[in-house]
């Protein structure tokens, strides 16, 4: 399997990997599809600093040009979150869009699988797809959970997105065999809020402890990766009981429209963003931020092992 001529390395991220140091993956669906421009380039590039102040280096992932590229230039990051028609990417359009050398932005999965081919163990983003609301009936379930459950990959996340049924997301992660380590906290956090009723299995006070769990599981060479679930830090997190109110709202709205699959998961973290006054978006900022500065000491630590 000839990965190399599907991988395009930025001069930063190619001198890590010669040198050894640690790298930070990020996704760019969140730059593309998750927030209004101006704000996802800034959000981008201050993420990609967090992560460099914090002794690791940044490789934002796109689809461009027919390859995976792994870190982007300032133009790349200006492309994807200004352009138009912006593929949204999961396992099931990879191999189209490259083939066709559309202009694709990478969710959870497609990261997922750009970092794993690139060597890098090691992936930051806001919060993971899951099982949907409603699931009894439309069966839609998102690809990211598919993905931890068979790609070595950690994923540093607020929790999964609060648009979804939590308690099921946690079983399916479960059945599927995917740790879920709380990162100073037993509980599941719930995206806009730091806290929820659903009760993990495993949790760590430190980054060295998740750093030293990481290489057990790549020591006994365990399927999967492994997902820490980090809080919002307190003085950012939204209400529990608004917040609860908005996501009705905006999921009534989804239905009464007919939208689902893919497009569900933009319109309804929109209409949120509308509904809350923007309160939603700046609160999903503060948690990229803070998700970076922990991923990026968890491989910090790793790397020193």
């Amino acid at each position: 399997m000839n990965l190399n001529a599907y991988l395009e390395f930025s001069p930063e991220v190619a001198e890590a990997k010669a040198s050894g140091k640690p790298i930070v993956a990020l996704e760019s669906t969140i730059i593309s599809h998750g927030m209004p421009y101006p704000q996802n380039v800034e959000m981008a590039k201050t993420v990609e600093q967090i992560i460099r102040d914090n002794g690791a280096v940044p490789a934002t992932i796109a689809i461009m040009d027919g390859k995976y590229k792994i870190g982007l230039s300032e133009a790349d990051l200006e492309r994807l979150a200004t352009e138009d028609n912006v593929a949204k990417v999961s396992r099931r359009d990879l191999a189209e869009v490259i083939a066709t050398k559309r202009i694709g932005a990478t969710t959870v999965a497609t990261t997922m699988i750009g970092a794993a081919f690139a060597g890098i163990k090691f992936f930051v983003t806001g919060g993971i797809g899951g099982v949907h609301r409603g699931f009894e009936e439309t069966m839609d379930v998102s690809a990211d959970l598919e993905e931890l459950a068979q790609t070595p990959v950690t994923v540093i996340c607020a929790g999964a997105k609060s648009i979804l049924d939590l308690p099921r997301t946690l079983e399916y992660l479960e059945t599927k065999g995917v740790p879920v380590i709380g990162y100073k906290t037993d509980v599941l956090p719930a995206f806009y809020t730091g806290t929820s009723p659903y009760k993990l299995n495993g949790s760590a006070d430190s980054v060295d402890t998740i750093a030293s769990i990481v290489k057990t599981s790549t020591d006994l060479g365990l399927d999967g990766g492994v997902l820490v679930v980090n809080p919002i830090p307190k003085e950012h997190e939204l209400d529990a009981a608004y917040i609860d109110g908005i996501i009705e709202t905006a999921v009534a709205e989804a239905e009464d429209k007919g939208i689902v699959g893919k497009d569900i998961t933009p319109f309804l973290l929109g209409k949120i963003v509308e509904l809350t006054d923007g309160k939603s978006l700046k609160a999903n900022i503060e948690l990229v931020y803070n998700n970076a500065k922990v991923g990026a000491q968890i491989a910090s630590s790793y790397n020193g092992l």
